[in-house]
């Protein structure tokens, strides 16, 4: 059944009455006098619960080599852990309910085999966010909504141990020596983790979840975000190659709506994506996928994005998407834009359209680039053809409020036009957001004859005629 397994011994209460090696977590030894009498059910936070699964866990390490279980299919070592569980328990002679024995089964092979208490939250897929604050307040995002869960770690030991567990997936660690650090889950959703002594009331884990089925632009119109007109104005944007920059605040929907307009690029064209943490879900054929690095313990071997940019402009690539802008790589992004790379695209964090042209400006500024204001804000509008704003709004719900043409400069300030926007009207009893999308009567937008070009101009007149009067 487990052909590499150390030796089950026959008899496990035998092991039970011998002195134990400190768990893996970093845990004491467990006790090996009389037998726990009663446990709470799974949700229980109490010492004698944590307890219990600590002295099992200790036990299990003993009876099965841990380190083989990776070899097995996932089901097939989770029925494993459960049989040895099941065993332990038994030879205890623990006074547990059905209900009782199988929440303990499962939470240590959440403990053995995943991400311990967090493993029921993973796999959920109405979960946006999963915020760690500690080992006593975890909270989770549901339906724009934030809520405080009844999920609890039993100390700093275990958390951190499941931190470590996560980045050491994409080849990086955490502690106190590197107690910042930026990963993701093998599904691509993102993982950032600060660890003490930064973190001062113990380690802090955020996962911005990603569904396992990439989200649609037309989903995007069932939620409300946007309406089929808009939405067709976006399709177009990304087909006829406008280099496009999604600008929004944080948990706005920035990287699901840049996947969103990737889907609309031609199948054969070369695309090269940069990215701190991989995540973007492209579907096309032709992807090469960047990550950055980190540097390592001694301090060396960093591969910055504005390394990344610089090198895939060697690549040849048809276009360019970078996940997050944050830095000069602005600079290098702008110049792909502006040299051949069109349908590039990347994500920055700013409440406007106009707001991100500031920051862009800044970030190249701040990346100690001696060239004048106006040169960089020439560069910019000679590169960025649409601006894409998204937009949480205080009831949770993320709306896509501006789709935004770059047209040029009027002395030193940069023009914009806005093709379609959101208007918000009010709130109804529930506190919900009421709104319009609405198209603001531009004839043709500057980016018509690419549009003409791809041969999408029909389409576009409709859409901008449609959404005159478009609702969301």
């Amino acid at each position: 059944m487990f052909g590499k397994r150390q030796q089950r011994p026959d008899n496990i209460s035998a092991i039970i009455t011998q002195p134990k090696a400190a768990a893996a977590d970093g845990g004491a030894p467990p006790r090996a006098s009389a037998p726990v009498q009663a446990v709470r059910a799974k949700a229980d936070t109490s010492e004698t619960y944590f307890d219990l699964k600590k002295a099992i866990v200790a036990t299990l390490i003993e009876a099965i080599d841990i380190s083989n279980l990776s070899e097995l299919e996932p089901e097939q070592a989770r029925r494993e852990v459960a049989s040895v569980t099941a065993d332990i328990l038994a030879a205890r002679k623990t006074v547990l309910s059905a209900r009782e024995q199988d929440d303990m089964v499962e939470d240590i092979c959440n403990d053995v085999l995943g991400y311990g208490p967090l493993e029921p939250l993973l796999a959920r897929d109405d979960i946006a966010d999963i915020m760690v604050n500690g080992t006593k307040r975890i909270f989770i995002e549901v339906a724009g909504r934030v809520q405080e869960t009844d999920i609890r770690f039993r100390d700093n030991a275990q958390l951190l141990n499941v931190c470590q567990r996560i980045v050491s997936q994409v080849g990086r660690r955490v502690d106190e020596s590197s107690p910042i650090c930026d990963a993701r889950l093998l599904d691509g959703s993102r993982v950032n983790v600060i660890a003490p002594p930064l973190a001062i009331d113990g380690p802090t884990l955020t996962i911005r979840r990603f569904k396992k089925d990439k989200l649609t632009l037309d989903q995007l119109v069932n939620f409300g975000a946007i309406t089929p007109e808009g939405a067709e104005i976006l399709k177009i944007i990304g087909r006829v190659r406008c280099n496009v920059i999604v600008s929004g605040g944080t948990g706005s929907g920035k990287t699901t709506l840049l996947n969103c307009l990737t889907a609309f690029v031609d199948a054969h064209e070369r695309i090269i994506t940069c990215e701190d943490s991989a995540e973007l879900q492209l579907q096309q054929p032709h992807v090469v996928r960047l990550e950055t690095r980190p540097a390592n313990i001694e301090g060396v071997g960093e591969i910055t994005m504005r390394d990344l940019v610089r090198n895939c402009l060697r690549m040849r690539p048809e276009r360019i998407i970078v996940g997050e802008v944050r830095g000069p790589e602005a600079f290098d992004l702008l110049q792909a834009m502006n040299t051949g790379h069109d349908g590039s695209m990347g994500t920055l964090h700013a409440n406007s359209p106009r707001e991100a042209l500031s920051r862009m400006e800044s970030m190249i500024t701040m990346g100690g680039f001696s060239l004048p204001a106006k040169t960089i804000k020439e560069m910019a509008v000679a590169s960025i053809d649409v601006i894409v704003q998204a937009a949480r709004l205080r009831d949770g719900s993320r709306r896509i409020t501006h789709i935004t043409e770059v047209l040029g400069m009027e002395g030193e300030v940069p023009i914009t036009q806005d093709i379609f926007v959101f208007d918000m009207i009010g709130e109804d009893a529930d506190g919900r957001i009421i709104g319009t999308h609405r198209s603001t009567g531009i004839g043709k937008p500057a980016f018509w004859d690419k549009a003409r070009y791809y041969g999408e101009e029909t389409r576009l007149a409709r859409a901008l005629d449609a959404s005159s009067g478009a609702s969301g």
